[in-house]
């Protein structure tokens, strides 16, 4: 029989998202899926097929609104909790100083804390893209808010709603590419864990708490 190898507590990984954290994000995800085939159906024709994955036109008008409101709830319970975390440092202008070199892997800033500035602009984009999809949305849910709500504020909701899910959309395509191009990040969303010299590469201010150490 091989050995059975010990873990010494230099080498073992370290937590960085808790199970009702990965939980959360997971049903987030999903209710952003639903959303946006169910979204595409109602944005244009030639997306109606996708309708079909509802169970037909006539059920999907009835669950996207709901799907709305619960994905909103999902993510502010999520969001509400890492305010904390995403709030602007000094040392988060050199990031974005060299945010173009990062990007093209030309260059790394050191981050001080849990996220880069680039994750945080991306939670506060999201913190009122999905504010005012919530809203705009409510103002177009037939048949209960509609028939309060004018005519000229109806058109202005859904001019709002269809640029804040482009909005969206481009936001969680990068978020995703970002997830899958930084190697061991979606571990992160997995495992709930990353390694030690993850966390020291991308997080070294982070990681320095984490492990009790001063920040470099």
């Amino acid at each position: 029989m091989r050995p059975v190898q010990q873990v010494t507590a230099t080498e073992a990984p370290i937590p960085r998202y808790s199970h009702r954290e990965r939980l959360t994000h997971w049903a987030v995800a999903l209710a952003y899926v639903a959303l946006f085939f169910s979204g595409l159906a109602l944005f244009h024709p030639f997306f109606y097929w996708t309708s079909a994955l509802f169970g037909g036109g006539p059920l999907m008008r009835i669950l996207h609104p709901f799907l709305g409101v619960a994905f909103a709830i999902l993510f502010y319970a999520y969001a509400l909790r890492l305010v904390r975390d995403n709030l602007f440092v000094p040392s988060d202008r050199r990031w974005l100083a060299g945010m173009i070199d990062y990007m093209n892997k030309r260059g790394e800033v050191p981050v001080e804390g849990k996220y880069n500035a680039g994750q945080k602009a991306m939670y506060w984009s999201m913190i009122a893209t999905i504010a005012l999809l919530l809203v705009s949305g409510l103002l177009m849910w037939r048949p209960y808010f509609t028939p309060a709500v004018p005519l000229g504020l109806r058109r202005v909701a859904n001019l709002v709603h269809a640029i804040m899910a482009f909005i969206m959309f481009v936001g969680i395509g990068v978020h995703v590419y970002a997830a899958y191009w930084t190697k061991g990040s979606m571990r992160a969303m997995t495992r709930g864990t990353v390694s030690r010299a993850w966390a020291r590469f991308h997080h070294p201010g982070w990681y320095a708490r984490m492990v009790g150490k001063d920040a470099p």
